[in-house]
């Protein structure tokens, strides 16, 4: 017998079906829109939250890129960007991520963290791409400065700072910046078609810094003066010699048949560190060449210290460049 007004079950009729209509229906149907960000919207939370914080970031890589790259239409981040929707959801998303935000911080400050990277991005990729064209510049006028000064064709010497201007300054600056996502003059063409393009300027360069060794040390020969005497000889010796080694390298990396036992990604890594390196030497030779007793006696004042600034920024350019494609994105790998 069963009081009056209760219900008898039988325990035959308590199924898995309906334990799934006893649960809250207003959690299951936020559920079914939010559990497909739950793992992404989680991998932004750390990734880009924690490091905003000081912390340590976890497993931020697939959203985090995302972010940064605008791709973030999704109409549940969307939702969660408004004020009073974010306030009432902040609680479920922490609930279904099964975590809790940082100690002493707010869960609604935390998530308005993550989705503030998106706007910052922006800003980044503008600075990101003045600055390519600053160095666009900087490297084109700088070589045109100093082919100015040096009037080629004037002396067997005039050839030497015009083409090794021309090598390091203006076309190893170009190959490095085919590569830029930013900055790029041949965003157009596929990645084989920029590498293809890259390799030939390099090679380009090669020759205008070998041809422009080979006219100085002629000059030296004719006029009876020692050779390597000065760092900036010294300096620009060890460039050309890097660059040609550089070349050589890059060989394995457009057959990559012929080093079967190296990964092409480990290639790639390696390639461009030493190209950086490679960069900064030719660098470090222009500035050297600046102080030098033909230089000096032609350009004083303010100029000299514009065209001093020539080389290093191009170089803080390309350091940028270099570290964020490859050497940064190593590092933060697992």
């Amino acid at each position: 017998m069963t009081p009056a007004g209760s219900r008898s079950v039988d325990p035959g009729s308590w199924t898995p079906a309906n334990t799934r209509r006893r649960q809250p229906s207003g959690l299951d149907s936020q559920g079914k829109h939010a559990c497909a960000l739950t793992h992404r919207l989680s991998c932004l939370l750390n990734s880009a939250c924690a490091e905003r914080l000081g912390g340590v970031a976890g497993g931020g890589g697939i959203l985090s890129q995302e972010v940064l790259a605008g791709q973030t239409s999704h109409p549940e981040v969307k939702r969660l960007r408004d004020g009073a929707a974010a306030r009432a959801a902040v609680p479920r998303v922490f609930s279904f991520l099964g975590t809790k935000p940082p100690h002493r911080v707010s869960p609604l400050a935390w998530l308005t963290m993550a989705l503030s990277v998106e706007t910052e991005s922006h800003i980044y990729r503008a600075l990101r791409t003045a600055s390519g064209a600053a160095a666009h510049l900087v490297a084109l006028g700088f070589t045109i400065f100093v082919a100015v000064l040096a009037r080629p064709g004037s002396s067997l010497f005039s050839w030497h700072p015009t083409l090794m201007s021309l090598a390091f300054s203006f076309l190893m600056t170009e190959a490095l910046l085919v590569f830029s996502p930013e900055s790029s003059l041949l965003r157009s063409l596929s990645r084989k078609g920029r590498a293809r393009c890259h390799w030939v300027l390099q090679l380009l360069a090669l020759l205008c810094a070998l041809l422009g060794l080979g006219l100085v040390i002629l000059h030296k020969e004719q006029l009876g003066k020692a050779h390597l005497a000065t760092w900036h000889g010294r300096a620009g010796l060890i460039a050309v010699l890097w660059a040609g080694l550089q070349c050589s390298g890059g060989v394995g990396l457009l057959y990559p048949k012929l080093l079967p036992r190296w990964p092409l990604a480990k290639l790639k890594l390696y390639h461009a560190t030493s190209g950086l390196v490679g960069y900064l030497l030719g660098s470090a030779s222009l500035l050297l060449a600046m102080c030098s007793l033909w230089f000096t006696a032609t350009v004083t004042g303010g100029v000299w210290y514009l065209a001093v600034l020539c080389p290093v920024i191009t170089s803080l350019v390309i350091m940028s460049q270099v570290s964020n494609a490859y050497l940064y994105r190593k590092r933060i790998q697992p």
